[in-house]
């Protein structure tokens, strides 16, 4: 391929470059494991809520592991926040200001930069430290301060509602950790404890990063491993124009709503634009709402993330994750608009449910682009609920799946996460050791999923009693607007919040007393084509499987 070709041009072979380009992103992945496991909250190491990266000293992404999309393309942007900082060797930034390279404030960044020994001395005979690389793990802690336990409050109108908001600020310095920002950041969040062994564990991410690296110098030399940097990038940039290439010019529009914000029940429109020009990708999304007073906005950075999603989906998945396969792609939005607001907006919302829209109206843009590799609707939301303790002893955190919207050749799936999450869910076990929790329903809604040619996937019904006084948050969409079927598929069911059996909005929080059950009922995908063109086995197979009840929707 050309991406091979230009890399063979640079000096790299392309056995050498195939080999490490697998190396660069294990690298990656054996971050991400070693966060999950040396995590103590289940939101890390059950739900695996949390995504790590390399990067080159220019601060382009070198490789990355397959975890949260939302972390992940807003990443460069915590890097370049900390490289304008003047960062040493031996350095460690901690950051979760949205407005300075972070998301939301529970995702807390990390980043470090990689300085290995140079394997021969400078022209001044001392030892070559010079950065080459940073290593970045984000992982999001179940509680960060702010007015409820959680941090996921329904109600914030500022950013300082939502808990403590960190600058670019170092955590460690020349290798010792500055007992004086960790105790800062500790004093500020329930459950301490937790907090300081997840902070732990994103070290030794860090540092896993830094000696695989290393190692990497060791086995192929130090200028054969920065070549391959570049060579890395080229080769998935130069794949990802020949994609684009293949996809028809012209502009193509959308727009979608959310279903308020938390302080109204209005519904707030995200219009998009995506111009398709020979090997470049244009999204403009002008005429979306301006900055909101609730807590959806969503800062460019996570906006970005979400088209970055899409493009790939689009086009081929498979082209290694890195800085090359952004290239091609521009994302604009007004400042002081829903994609793009202004300090101190709050935006906790905006990282979790308004991404997930930008991820639909996207889709749907480039639905006419390239029809057979958009899904009819999925479930569009994370339904996120938090359960904490009024007493700061405890918080829960969970986004549930849904349905997955059915394909052109293929069902949807069943009560999976979508779009801009990638998380497991909490294994009943965990919830019910680790939490004054009861899990009383966990199970797929029949009839859920739109009818269609092909089926949209089921929602998931989850149903937690709490044990003690708490504070229950929910941030949910697709409450009133379902998702929506395509080519002629029906809608997939709404999603319902319900607290002792009573309806309650898709945004709030409230305080709770034992024995309360909180239920989360959520959406189910959209059908794809005409519902009587659908197989008669097929349906057969549906009943027998109890994705569809007697007298359901096919009856």
């Amino acid at each position: 391929m050309s991406g091979r070709t230009d890399a063979t041009d640079d000096g790299i072979d392309p056995v050498t470059l195939e080999v490490l380009r697998n190396q660069l992103e294990g690298v990656a992945e054996e971050m991400g494991q070693t966060l999950i496991r040396g995590a103590y909250s289940p939101n890390i190491k059950e739900r695996r809520d949390c995504s790590t990266a390399l990067f080159d000293a220019d601060g382009r992404m070198i490789a990355q592991a397959e975890h949260i999309p939302v972390h992940l393309g807003a990443m460069p942007q915590a890097v370049d926040a900390v490289r304008e900082r003047d960062p040493e060797p031996g350095d460690v930034f901690v950051l979760n200001d949205p407005f300075a390279g972070g998301t939301h404030l529970p995702d807390v960044t990390m980043v470090s930069p990689i300085a290995p020994a140079a394997e021969s001395p400078g022209d001044n005979g001392r030892e070559d430290r010079s950065i080459v690389g940073y290593a970045v793990s984000r992982a999001h802690h179940a509680d960060v301060g702010g007015m409820a336990p959680g941090s996921m409050p329904a109600g914030a109108r500022e950013i300082y509602q939502e808990g403590l908001r960190i600058p670019p600020t170092r955590l460690v310095a020349d290798g010792e950790i500055r007992e004086d920002v960790r105790s800062l950041v500790l004093a500020n969040v329930r459950n301490p404890r937790e907090r300081r062994a997840d902070l732990r564990a994103q070290l030794a991410a860090n540092d896993r990063a830094a000696d695989r690296l290393a190692d990497l110098f060791d086995e192929h030399g130090r200028e054969t491993v920065l070549e391959g940097f570049d060579a890395v990038i080229d080769y998935s940039a130069e794949r990802m124009r020949e994609q684009v290439r293949a996809l028809p010019d012209g502009t193509y529009e959308a727009s979608d709503v959310l279903e308020g914000d938390g302080i109204t029940d209005e519904d707030v429109e995200i219009s998009v634009a995506v111009t398709v020009d020979g090997e470049a990708i244009a999204v403009d999304f002008a005429g979306t709402a301006a900055q909101l007073e609730g807590n959806l906005n969503a800062p460019l950075a996570v906006a970005t993330s979400a088209v970055y999603f899409v493009v790939r989906c689009v086009t081929d998945p498979e082209i290694p994750p890195n800085e090359g396969c952004y290239e091609p792609v521009s994302v604009r939005a007004p400042e002081g608009s829903l994609l793009n607001p202004e300090a101190p907006a709050a935006v906790v919302g905006g990282n979790v449910e308004t991404s997930q829209r930008v991820t639909d109206v996207v889709f749907a843009a480039l639905a006419e682009a390239a029809p057979d590799r958009v899904p009819a609707g999925s479930q569009g939301t994370m339904n996120n609920l938090t359960v904490g303790g009024r007493d700061g002893s405890f918080t829960y955190y969970e986004t549930i799946g849904g349905g997955f919207g059915a394909r052109a050749e293929r069902d949807g799936m069943d009560g999976v996460q979508v779009g801009m999450t990638n998380t497991l869910n909490t294994p009943v076990e965990s919830i019910e050791t680790e939490y004054p929790l009861r899990v009383e329903r966990y199970a797929l809604r029949p009839d859920s999923g739109g009818r269609g040619r092909q089926r949209g996937g089921l929602g998931l019904e989850r149903a937690l009693t709490v044990e003690t006084e708490a504070t229950v948050s929910l941030l949910t969409e697709r409450r009133r607007h379902a998702p929506g079927g395509v080519a002629g598929g029906e809608d997939g069911a709404r999603g319902e919040n319900l607290i002792d059996g009573e309806s309650v909005p898709a945004k709030t929080t409230v305080d709770v007393e034992p024995g309360t059950t909180v239920t989360v009922r959520t959406p189910g995908g959209g059908g794809h084509g005409d519902p009587d063109e659908r197989d008669a086995d097929a349906l057969v197979a549906d009943r027998a499987d109890g994705k569809l009840t007697e007298g359901g929707a096919d009856e």
